[in-house]
């Protein structure tokens, strides 16, 4: 039986490569920790898991594909470039700071991260693709409020 649809190309826009790799590799790392501490599972290593995987991986790839199709490509590749730098780094500290517990260290992860959101969010705040803009606003809007809320919920897990 021949296939109805002819075949699609997706065509990847090249300001989204390096944030869909990345966030890529967060998300194999993410199933990896998984599988390592499958037989042990714990809170911090479930909640770890979620986080490698949503927040660092697949938000990486979106908060990209985002900026690349809302017309980044009128940004300075070191603007991008450091917005993936904090977002990485962002990332590590939280983890880091959340599974050492050591407080200072998640907070200096947040600012990072708080630092990427609003990046992207400034470099795309000008975009002509309205829906588009506005979906991608809420999901940085998501990922902004996400971010104290986490923190408060990791000082009153703390506090226990």
């Amino acid at each position: 039986m021949a296939n109805p649809l002819p075949p699609t190309r997706v065509r990847i826009p090249a300001d989204s490569v390096v944030p869909i790799v990345l966030g890529a590799v967060w998300i194999v790392a993410g199933g990896l920790v998984s599988a390592a501490s499958a037989r042990t599972a714990s809170y911090h290593t479930s909640w770890a898991v979620a986080y490698i995987v949503l927040v660092a991986g697949a938000a990486q790839v979106v908060l990209g594909l985002g900026q690349a199709v809302l017309g980044v490509g009128r940004s300075s590749p070191r603007v991008l470039g450091a917005e993936y730098v904090a977002w990485n780094l962002g990332n590590i500290a939280v983890l880091a700071g959340v599974l050492l517990d050591i407080v200072p260290v998640l907070y200096v992860g947040c600012a990072l991260l708080v630092y990427a959101l609003a990046s992207a969010f400034l470099t795309t705040r000008h975009a002509p693709q309205r829906r588009l803009l506005l979906a991608f606003q809420v999901v940085v809007g998501v990922l902004l409020v996400s971010i104290p809320v986490g923190v408060v919920l990791q000082a009153l897990r703390a506090a226990h």
